[in-house]
C-alpha cells in the first residue's frame, strides 16, 4: 500500500531514507515513509516465517554474521526472555544502556540503526499490543535467537502467509509460464520454495 505517495515520491522516499538523520527535523511525511517501510519489512518477514523453517533464514544474509551476532547476544543478554518479550526488555534505562553497548559492536550492519518492528510474543503475529518499535540490530539478535532456539516454529502452523498488494508493475519472470506476471508475494515463495530467497542463501 503507497498511502497515496506516488511514483516519483517513493524513489524520492528511497533516498532519502538511506541520507543522514542529521539533515531532516521531525517531518511527518519522513516519519510516515519509515512506518511504511518498517511494516513492508515486518510483513515479509512474517511471511517467511509462516512459509519455511525459521532456522534456515539468514537474516543478515550471511551464516557467520548471525553466528556473530546470536554468540554476543547470547553472551550479553543472557537471561532476557526471548520468547515473550516485555518492552522494559527494550526501552527501561538500565535496557538502553546495554543496548546502546551491544549495538556499538554492529555500525557494520547495514542500518543497524534504523528503525524496526519487532513483536513482543514469538508465538503471535504483528498486532498493536504485540509489537514495538526497536532498532534493526535488535531485531536481527532477537529474531537470530527465535529461529535458533525454535521460538518461531509454531508460526507455520498457526499462520498462513498474507498476500501482499502487487505494486504497480509486476517483476517479469521467465520459466513460469511463458513470462507470466505474479505477485510479489507469489515471486517470494518461489524463491523460498526454489531455495534462492536471499534470506535462505
Amino acid at each position: 500500500m503507497n498511502h497515496g505517495v506516488g511514483a516519483e515520491g517513493l524513489l524520492a522516499a528511497q533516498s532519502a531514507l538511506t541520507d543522514s538523520a542529521d539533515n531532516y527535523g521531525n517531518d511527518p511525511r519522513l516519519e510516515q515513509l519509515w512506518a511504511m517501510k518498517a511494516m513492508d519489512h515486518a510483513e515479509v518477514y512474517f511471511n517467511l516465517l509462516c512459509s519455511v523453517d525459521p532456522s534456515r533464514l539468514k537474516l543478515t544474509g550471511s551464516l557467520e554474521s548471525d553466528t556473530k551476532i546470536y554468540e554476543h547476544f547470547k553472551e550479553t543478554f543472557p537471561d532476557l526472555s526471548i520468547g515473550k518479550l516485555t518492552e522494559s526488555d527494550i526501552k527501561s534505562e538500565d535496557a538502553k544502556l546495554k543496548w546502546r553497548e551491544f549495538s556499538d559492536f554492529y555500525k557494520d550492519v547495514e542500518d543497524f540503526s534504523l528503525g524496526s518492528l519487532l513483536r513482543l510474543d514469538a508465538s503471535k503475529d504483528y498486532s498493536e499490543e504485540n509489537t514495538i518499535i526497536a532498532i534493526k540490530i535488535q531485531f536481527l539478535a532477537i529474531e537470530i535467537a527465535r529461529n535458533r532456539e525454535h521460538f518461531n516454529d509454531s508460526i507455520r502452523d498457526n499462520f498462513k502467509p498474507t498476500p501482499r498488494k502487487p505494486k504497480s508493475k509486476q517483476p517479469q519472470l521467465s520459466g513460469l509460464g511463458g513470462g507470466s506476471q505474479m505477485s510479489e508475494i507469489e515471486h517470494e515463495l518461489q524463491q523460498i520454495i526454489g531455495g534462492s530467497h536471499p534470506m535462505l542463501q
